[in-house]
């Protein structure tokens, strides 16, 4: 009887050794950028009690009323969840361990994010993000800040076609004034809601302007603005991150109609959007959210950051081809013959002490299809181990791609072998991928 071959879950996707050296490139350049703003990596837990997404995200979202995995422990009764967004996660992290006791932080993460939704591109229930989150500071700087570290990492990328959009959702009191209002015209034209729309009037009813709908557009156009209520201090603030903006040359559309899908936000927020993604034009969102360290038990504090879709920032960079590919290697060491297997593990290692990139053989074969997986492997250089060669005292080093050089003063093209002393291993192979750059 034939067994069922098993598959993975529907929408969370393998990584494959072809595809993961873009990831890893990605994730060499965000590491760097958040550097350059004085920004250190958190790591946190994926699974986190279910309570810190319903009181920080909001009961009513989408998030919490549909795309969570949740689930109870069997051991001990306790109500978990693959964490769907990391923001409220860090801050539960920055209170339990009192992060915020010597002042203001800075911190950064990438990992993976969970929610079930239905699978298209660009949308998974497995997805990664890239974040920042800026905890302590109350002025429009930091909004300002975040906001120009996306246009620096976009421009890392070699990325043109994103767009910023954004808009102030003001305080609680104001948001509250609006929100009588807001739903005072939405039951006016209940009739043109669908089924979410009625379902958020009471609960949410700002989360309907952020409808899709085509049929509830006119609708959402003519509702109150809340733009409109912003008293003096939210509104300033709102300008001051206009006027950092435009003293950056950051280009922002101010869209009134643009809000967040958790509770937590207040004041700035923003998206950056393109039209390369089809159905999926946001690849960051963002915002301030000062209510939110306090929500989940901390003393009062400010807070801004963002995070950016992964799997929607490579499929940009694909497009853009501006990410180079990590994936080869320097050196693909070929041997055959009585003795050479160890000379071949001694070598391997005798260059990877010199920090260069080494793949040695396994599983024989002949000289000929040894080098047909060493031209495969992208190195730039074949190591050849024979058994005349050791007798010698001698090993063979080849070069497997232009512009690399295995003689000195004379370059060698591909093809070309020159005979080194074992003795001499490290520095001819270190100063051939110098002369062609490969060395990292």
């Amino acid at each position: 009887m034939a067994v069922a071959r098993l598959v993975g879950v529907k929408g969370m996707n393998d990584i494959l050794p072809k595809e993961s050296g873009r990831w890893q490139r990605l994730e060499e350049v965000v590491a760097a950028w958040a550097r350059s703003y004085g920004y250190a990596q958190i790591r946190t837990p994926i699974v986190e009690p279910t309570a810190l997404f319903s009181r920080g995200l909001g009961v009513v979202t989408d998030i919490v009323e549909k795309e969570m995995y949740s689930f109870e422990d069997s051991l001990n009764g306790e109500h978990l969840t693959l964490r769907p967004e990391m923001t409220a996660g860090v801050v539960r992290a920055v209170i339990e361990h009192n992060l915020l006791y010597d002042g203001p932080k800075r911190l950064w993460y990438m990992g993976p994010m969970f929610r079930h939704e239905r699978p298209q591109r660009g949308r998974y229930r497995q997805f990664h993000q890239i974040g920042v989150e800026a905890l302590g500071f109350a002025g429009p700087d930091v909004d300002v800040e975040v906001i120009a570290m996306c246009q620096r990492l976009w421009d890392d990328l070699g990325l043109s076609d994103i767009v910023l959009q954004a808009n102030s959702i003001g305080d609680v009191a104001e948001r509250a004034r609006h929100r009588v209002d807001l739903i005072a015209h939405f039951e006016k034209y209940q009739d043109s809601l669908d089924d979410d729309g009625r379902r958020r009037l009471q609960s949410n009813p700002l989360r309907i302007l952020d409808s899709k709908t085509a049929a509830m557009q006119s609708v959402i156009e003519s509702a109150p603005r809340l733009l409109d209520y912003l008293e003096p201090p939210a509104r300033e603030h709102f300008e001051g991150v206009q006027a950092g903006l435009a003293d950056l040359g950051i280009k922002a559309t101010v869209n009134p109609r643009l809000v967040r899908g958790m509770d937590y936000y207040n004041r700035t927020v923003f998206e950056w959007v393109t039209d390369k993604l089809g159905a999926q034009a946001t690849v960051c969102g963002g915002g301030r959210y000062d209510p939110l360290v306090e929500m989940l038990g901390g003393k009062p504090a400010p807070a801004c950051g963002f995070a950016i879709g992964v799997e929607r920032l490579l499929d940009l960079v694909g497009q853009a081809e501006d990410l180079p590919v990590l994936g080869s290697v320097d050196v693909y060491v070929v041997s055959s013959g009585a003795g050479t297997g160890s000379a071949a593990l001694r070598a391997s290692e005798q260059l990877r002490a010199a920090g260069l990139d080494v793949l040695m053989h396994a599983g024989g074969g002949s000289f000929k299809s040894q080098f047909k997986r060493a031209d495969a492997s992208g190195a730039a250089l074949a190591l050849v181990i024979g058994e005349d060669e050791l007798a010698r005292g001698e090993l063979g080093l080849k070069c497997l791609r232009d512009g690399s050089s295995t003689e000195r003063p004379a370059a060698a093209g591909p093809g070309r072998q020159l005979s080194v002393p074992v003795d001499r291993l490290v520095e001819t192979v270190v100063d051939a991928l110098l002369d062609d750059g490969g060395v990292h």
